[in-house]
Parts: C-alpha cells; sequence; structure tokens
C-alpha cells in the first residue's frame, strides 16, 4: 500500500498502560461490527485477561473479531486462553509460529512488531505499547515508559485497509488465492473528518516498504530549523540517520536524544553508548532516562512535525521486522508530546556529558570505527540473513499457543 498524507483526522496522545489500555478496553466495549488487533506481545496476566473479556464480548454481541499475535513475541498462551476465545468465535493468528529447539526460540528475525487496533472502521490505536502488565507503573521498577496514540478521521480508512490486507494473507497458501481474497476485500466505511491534524500512516515491511520509516525519519531531521527531540528504547540507528543528526546539530538545531539508563536488556544501552562520543562532539545532547526501562518511539521535529509507533531506531526495527508508525503534522499534538518529553528530561532524566564518558583510547578508537561502518553498511547486510517466508498461521479450537501449523501463507 503506498503511503498518503490525509486530512481532517484527531490524534490524542496516550502514555502508558494507564492512558492506552483504558481507552482501547472502551472503543472495544463500543463495538457493533469488528475490531482488529494486531500486537507482538500478547499475556496472560490481569492486562491479558482484560482484552479476552472484551474480544469476547463483543464476539458475543455479534462483532467479527479477529487477533493478530507474533509467534517469537506470544509464544505461550495457554491452551484454556486460546479456546475461550477461538470457541467463542474469535480468529486467533500467529505470525512465524515455531517449535522451541534446546528450550529456545529460534525465530526471532523478521518479526510482526507492529501493536495496532481498529475498531469498525472508525478508531484506530497505533504505538508501541502491548498488551501486558508490564507496561503498568504498578507493575515496579521494571515497568515500561511508553506511548501510543487514538485516530479518529480519514486515516482510520488506511490503517483499516491494511490490517484487512493482512489478515487476507492468512488464507491458503497459493499465491493466486491470496491476491484473489484480497482484491475482494470491500473498500472501507469512509470515516468522517474529526479534527485538524494531518496524519501519514506509514509501515515497514520486507517487501515494498523496506526502509519506509527511516526515511521519513531522515527527511524529518534534514529539514529541522529549531529543535528535535527523539525517544527511543532500542537506539542504533544506520551511519545515514547518525550523519543527518550530526548534520542538524552543527547548524544549530537543539538535538537531545532520550534514551534507556536503565534498559530491559543491558546490551542495548551498551551499544547505544558506543555512539556518544560521536554524538556528543557534534553537539548532540544526550539524556538517559533512569526511573525504569523506556520502551518509547516517538519523536517531534520543530514544532509540527512529530512520529509515535512501534519503530525502534535499531537493525531489528530498521531493517527485519515488520513495523507501522503514524506521523503527524499539527502543532497541538506537537507540544502535547514536547511537554510530555520535556517533563521526562526534567525530572526522570540524566544528561551525559563528555566527561561521564571513559578516555578514548587505540582500542576504543579502533573498535568505534569498525561498529560506526558496520552501521553504515548493515541495511545491505540485512538482506543476507535467512529470507525465509514468514507464516501467518490460524489457530484453530483445540490449540494453544503459537506452535501448533495450520493454514500456512507469507505475511
Amino acid at each position: 500500500m503506498s503511503s498518503r498524507w490525509t486530512t481532517g483526522n484527531k490524534v490524542e496522545l496516550l502514555e502508558n498502560g494507564e492512558g492506552f489500555y483504558p481507552r482501547v478496553f472502551e472503543a472495544i466495549a463500543d463495538a457493533e461490527r469488528e475490531v482488529i488487533i494486531e500486537t507482538f506481545i500478547l499475556s496472560e496476566d490481569k492486562v491479558g485477561q482484560a482484552l479476552r473479556d472484551a474480544m469476547l464480548a463483543a464476539a458475543r454481541r455479534g462483532a467479527k473479531v479477529d487477533l493478530m499475535i507474533d509467534g517469537f513475541g506470544s509464544p505461550d498462551l495457554s491452551h484454556e486462553y486460546i479456546a475461550s476465545l477461538t470457541s467463542a468465535g474469535v480468529k486467533v493468528r500467529a505470525f512465524d509460529p515455531g517449535n522451541r529447539r534446546f528450550g529456545r526460540r529460534m525465530n526471532m528475525l523478521r518479526r510482526m512488531h507492529r501493536k495496532i487496533v481498529v475498531v469498525d472502521g472508525v478508531r484506530a490505536f497505533i504505538g508501541g505499547i502491548n498488551f501486558s502488565a508490564d507496561h503498568l507503573a504498578d507493575f515496579g521498577p521494571k515497568a515500561k515508559q511508553d506511548y501510543a496514540v487514538e485516530l479518529r478521521g480519514p486515516v482510520v480508512n488506511e490503517i483499516h485497509r491494511f490490517v484487512l490486507h493482512a489478515i487476507a494473507a492468512g488464507g491458503k497458501g497459493h499465491h493466486w488465492y491470496r491476491r484473489r481474497v484480497e482484491a475482494a476485500i470491500p473498500d472501507t466505511q469512509q470515516a468522517q473528518p474529526a479534527g485538524d491534524s494531518d496524519v501519514l500512516f506509514v509501515t515497514r515491511d520486507n517487501r515494498h516498504h523496506t526502509n519506509d520509516i527511516e526515511r521519513h525519519y531522515r527527511a524529518a531531521i534534514r529539514s529541522a530549523r529549531h529543535r528535535i527531540t527523539i525517544a527511543n528504547a532500542y537506539f542504533f540507528p544506520g551511519y545515514t540517520l547518525i550523519r543527518e543528526m550530526r548534520r542538524a546539530a552543527r547548524r544549530g538545531v537543539d538535538v537531545r536524544l532520550i534514551l534507556q539508563g536503565e534498559p530491559d536488556m543491558p546490551i542495548v544501552k551498551t551499544a547505544a553508548r558506543m555512539l556518544y562520543h560521536h554524538l556528543l562532539h557534534a553537539g548532540v545532547r544526550i539524556f538517559e532516562y533512569c526511573d525504569r526501562p523506556l520502551h518509547g518511539k516517538v519523536a517531534l521535529v520543530d514544532d509540527i512535525w512529530s512520529t509515535v509507533g512501534s519503530s525502534n531506531l535499531d537493525p531489528l526495527s530498521l531493517s527485519l521486522n515488520l513495523e507501522a508508525n503514524v506521523v503527524v503534522r499539527d502543532k497541538a499534538f506537537n507540544a502535547a508530546l514536547a511537554e510530555r518529553l520535556e517533563h521526562l528530561m526534567r525530572h526522570s532524566c540524566t544528561q551525559i556529558e563528555s566527561q561521564h564518558l571513559d578516555d578514548w583510547s587505540g582500542w576504543r578508537l579502533v573498535r568505534s570505527f569498525f561498529i560506526f561502518h558496520l552501521m553504515r553498511w548493515y541495511p545491505a547486510w540485512a538482506g543476507w540473513l535467512p529470507r525465509h517466508a514468514p507464516r501467518l498461521e490460524r489457530i484453530q479450537p483445540g490449540q494453544s499457543g503459537a506452535n501448533g501449523p495450520t493454514q500456512t501463507d507469507v505475511a
């Protein structure tokens, strides 16, 4: 699908599970015809149970309910959980399911990392928040800091048609059959103008839109005149994006990065810190968020451009995963996001200065050189990684988790 700007949208920022889950569950409770959910992680905890209850209630009212989970991110749902959904008519699909080998999940490449909810074709939610209790503050010190948006207006038509195409990929394995199913998808109900935001729905896949999200980041950074603020959980972007950030800082733009100071995976902080010398030397300001793990994937440029979505700025998201973001042109939304990021920097972050870093040594200089140029070329190298055709499998009544194969197709 080709990305295009739509006008007349309403976009509302939702912060953490406290802001996101009540809105999603309210929308599902109001659903009359259809609920479509895509998520990387669905946990069988209090959030997953609440989502299951909401889906069951919608299905029993006669709404069509479709759920897509990722085989790597959601491998352990119980038979009882899945059966309760499928027996009520909920269609459950797993992206690239696979059995464990030697106790480990091997299907970690080319994951379905999107987080999308569409209700009745008129409300949509996109962001980085999974359906898991670790997105709630009462989870404790490891609770994640994250963001999503609720969307109304014509952009919902674009998102709705996209998820319908994803569902069509769950049919029989023949390409001609899938094309026939996709061609039969009806035009979705036209959502009415709901606000003043221009919104672009942008996805990344391994076929036709391999670098769309990164390309929009780079274009926005090149156009920046006053400020750039990027909050990203897993930060290890390619050479070109780093170069654009350094150039922006050198021409006087206030460039700020909010990165993980208390990461959920220590290697994340180690990898990002390999870039700090390059960025600080060019004038980029770096803030490490230290309250709890940062899981956000948001950015703003000047006073009108913003993006929220599932895409990190790392090799997995930029070169391998299936991702979805929205890009928003709206001063009010930009200001709302800026206020929340400023709050993080003022109250929950440590600013990194050059003196906080280890002194340069011959070994660090050599290591940095190779790391920097590895980033320059990894998008091309990613194409050499195993390019199996990921499967989208329908989980039938009686199956459990995301491991038992039924119908397969390319997704």
